[in-house]
């Protein structure tokens, strides 16, 4: 599978370290040094125009600022290519919409990088409420945050026209995706997004309460305000719950934890998994991808996933009146 990799900053270098067997033969980026930085280590060939590269590759790997996300994406599904784009995959519903519609009419391949249902103790978290461990499940708690470094507002993610938002859009779209892929889908969305900290006009933290049609319930928190990085998501079931803890690096080592309810109640069983090693799930995303398309079979994170809580984050800037890109 030839690949073009479009947006060689940290994201793409991590990608085209996570191949998987799958050959990179072009790498785009407005900054062409960077183009070429990433292109000579792989032999491949480094341009300053994405719409150069797309003739190379059979999957186009999409890791740019938001704001030309949905833009490259529309275009490599035009020009016939599978593609991996990074979430938010636009900067708002309304800009993503077209793109869904294409990739429909066309039956394209299409995977939103929502890498974190990848992690090991994501894998593992999934395996478990698959298999019945935690009973019916009842809501999801979870944090997730950074504490940005000096200079932070003006950097792209601040920008509201090019990231689409702040924060929520940012490390936001990870948590109500993750949830969502636990409970289903959020048919009541409430929270607010605010800005107590960074000198902009867009959100350094966002607290959000979402339910299902059954009232599952996800209480989630989104901070650039949290100091010391901080992630940690708990799912709760009728007869047991799992906290995940840790992303690895200045996270913390990853961690699951199952506590398993007993018939008398009390203290519950616990049983513990720690992942200290390196993380492997850009590569098992991506693995997962090339069977996707070998299979022609729809990728589990899409289109209408990043669809799905792109509308909950306009719902909460709409409701919270804070900047965005509509």
């Amino acid at each position: 599978m030839k690949v073009a990799i479009i947006g060689c900053g940290l994201i793409g270098k991590k990608r085209a370290d996570a191949l998987a067997g799958a050959q990179l033969v072009a790498c785009a980026d407005s900054d062409l040094a960077r183009a070429q930085a990433l292109a000579v280590r792989f032999e491949a060939r480094a341009s300053a125009d994405w719409r150069d590269v797309l003739p190379d590759a059979e999957l186009v790997v999409i890791a740019t600022p938001h704001d030309r996300l949905a833009e490259i994406t529309l275009a490599a599904i035009r020009a016939g290519k599978h593609v991996l784009v990074e979430k938010p995959a636009a900067r708002s519903a309304g800009e993503l919409a077209p793109v869904v519609a294409e990739a429909e009419a066309r039956n394209a391949i299409v995977r939103v990088g929502f890498n974190h249902r990848y992690h090991r103790a994501f894998r593992k978290a999934r395996e478990l409420v698959d298999s019945g461990a935690l009973g019916e499940l009842m809501f999801v708690r979870a944090r997730y945050g950074h504490g940005a470094r000096p200079g932070y507002e003006k950097e792209w993610r601040f920008d509201a026209q090019v990231s689409g938002g702040g924060e929520l859009i940012d490390q936001g779209m990870h948590l109500i995706d993750l949830a969502r892929w636990f409970l289903g889908d959020f048919v009541k969305v409430d929270g607010t997004a605010c800005t107590y900290f960074w000198p902009t006009n867009v959100d350094d933290n966002a607290f959000l309460l979402l339910r299902t049609a059954h009232d599952r319930v996800a209480w989630l928190h989104a901070s650039a305000t949290e100091w010391k990085n901080t992630f940690s998501m708990e799912i709760y079931g009728r007869t047991g719950k799992l906290a995940i803890d840790g992303l690895g690096g200045s996270y913390g080592t990853e961690r699951l934890t199952w506590y398993r309810m007993l018939p008398e109640m009390g203290p519950p069983e616990t049983t513990a998994w720690e992942y200290p090693m390196a993380d492997d799930s850009w590569a098992a995303e991506m693995a997962e991808l090339l069977d996707d398309i070998r299979l022609a079979r729809p990728p589990a994170a899409g289109l209408g996933d990043a669809l799905a809580a792109l509308r909950v984050v306009q719902a909460i800037y709409q409701e919270s009146g804070h900047a965005h890109h509509a």
